[in-house]
């Protein structure tokens, strides 16, 4: 937390640090979105329940909730990469554990989600589009794995949507605003969505039917909303579904989280010698 701390970039400065992370803490949980213009420095496009979730750390003050929330970053990279690589890791996310996004956090999701389709939920409830990852389980018939995907998203918002229904409602009306706005012609690589996100199916499709997981975390990047230097990060979620790894340096199994393996497979008989 010292050296978050003595690092840190005034919020006044042209390029401060944890500018997205500011985005996190500053709106109230009953009125999130008063800030919504996707295009601004400081504005808040997530669903509410990504507040909530945050709710304890919200609490805190600005420096203490910075501080917390780079640590959660650097665990993430953690988790990515491995304690060997945790260093380079580091340095090749930079610009994201400095602007504090959740482009890691989504990384993390869906490396997790392999193995947890509940995971998915987090990737759906903040940058929405990276969710076109789920056609990997749709490609390969793994219907379980997407219905609990879905499920537990479906399940998130109900309980969310009780507390505060209001704030849901408004979360439609900026995600209908902030659709317009997806040409990304502002951000710094400059490819609108409707030019990506085909390129994104088709290599979700294409991973799923050769058994490369690691292009689902490459299609999700491919399919930000607005791409952003720091989301280049997602990358690293590579790292972690490199053949002989699933998240966290975990060996792979079998099969899939849902135990069901690609349809299309085709069995060869055994060859029979005299």
């Amino acid at each position: 937390m010292v050296t978050v701390l003595a690092l840190r970039v005034p919020s006044d400065a042209a390029w401060p640090t944890g500018q997205e992370a500011l985005c996190y803490w500053l709106p109230a949980l009953a009125d999130p979105y008063p800030r919504s213009e996707w295009t601004q420095p400081v504005a808040y496009v997530y669903s509410p329940a990504f507040l909530q979730a945050l709710a304890v750390l919200k609490a805190l003050p600005w420096e203490a909730f910075l501080a917390a929330w780079t640590a959660i970053l650097l665990l993430a990279v953690r988790y990515l990469v491995g304690a060997r690589l945790w260093a380079p890791g580091i340095a090749f996310a930079a610009l994201e554990i400095l602007g504090g996004n959740v482009h890691l956090l989504l990384a993390v999701a869906i490396v997790a989600g392999f193995r947890r389709p509940a995971a998915w939920a987090f990737v759906l409830l903040t940058k929405v589009t990276p969710g076109v990852g789920l056609l990997w389980f749709a490609m390969r018939r793994e219907w379980r794995n997407l219905g609990l995907a879905l499920g537990a998203t479906a399940a998130i918002v109900a309980v969310s949507w009780a507390v505060t229904p209001g704030a849901w409602a408004a979360w439609l009306d900026v995600l209908i605003s902030s659709a317009t706005k997806t040409a990304g012609l502002w951000a710094a690589v400059p490819v609108p969505l409707w030019l990506r996100l085909p390129v994104a199916v088709v290599l979700v499709a294409w991973g799923a039917r050769t058994d490369r997981r690691w292009t689902v975390p490459v299609a999700a990047m491919v399919a930000l909303p607005a791409l952003w230097f720091g989301g280049v990060s997602m990358l690293l979620a590579a790292v972690a579904l490199a053949p002989g790894r699933v998240g966290g340096g975990e060996r792979p199994r079998a099969a899939d989280a849902g135990g069901s393996r690609p349809a299309w497979r085709p069995r060869v008989a055994p060859i029979r010698t005299a």
